[in-house]
């Protein structure tokens, strides 16, 4: 069994004896292209195999029409991991993009292209970024319903930072077609 980190306690690094604070972290899975469900699974695996990165939760998965792709597009398989962190965020982006690269993720200049995997960082505790490389809290996600169902799933009294709860977003994106798909569950490992 895995202990879960107490996100009030301050993690010291044993070697350096730098301080740590424990973030929690909302991530977003997707994928379109190719073995979609196996795409998830690989990045629930990966984030469950990164090192200072403790896995608290995994959502149910949903089935989601492609919102702003280009045409032709297939549905996608979305979820969302919860994730307790002592890493910084930049490093956390840098591993989420590991993993969209191990998945053959190939990027375009089209917007919202298909894809195998994308892994997005939502929320990184208390963290804001406006920067090119990396937004905090995601500028989007609070209008996507496929980010916030999910999220909702696993922590329903959930706010969004600067948005306000989770429930209420969910509740005003409406026009977002979304399917529980009860037979696929995530393995959390």
């Amino acid at each position: 069994m895995t202990e879960t980190p107490n996100p009030n306690i301050v993690d010291t690094d044993s070697l350096t004896g730098e301080m740590h604070p424990i973030r929690r972290v909302v991530m977003a899975l997707g994928s379109n292209l190719g073995e979609r469900f196996t795409a998830l699974q690989g990045a629930v695996d990966a984030l469950a195999d990164t090192p200072d990165v403790f896995l608290t939760g995994v959502s149910p998965v949903y089935e989601t029409e492609p919102v702003d792709c280009p045409e032709g597009s297939r549905s996608y398989l979305n979820a969302v991991v919860l994730a307790d962190t002592t890493l910084p965020a930049r490093r956390l982006l840098e591993r989420a993009l590991a993993i969209e690269d191990a998945f053959d993720r190939q990027r375009s200049d089209v917007p919202n292209a298909p894809r195998t995997l994308d892994v997005d960082l939502i929320v990184v505790g208390d963290r804001r970024s406006d920067e090119d490389f990396m937004r905090l809290p995601h500028p989007r996600a609070h209008e996507r319903a496929f980010v916030l169902q999910p999220w909702y799933d696993l922590e329903p009294d959930a706010v969004f930072p600067g948005r306000g709860p989770v429930a209420d977003l969910l509740a005003a994106a409406h026009g977002a077609i979304i399917k529980r798909r009860e037979d696929l569950v995530l393995d959390a490992g």
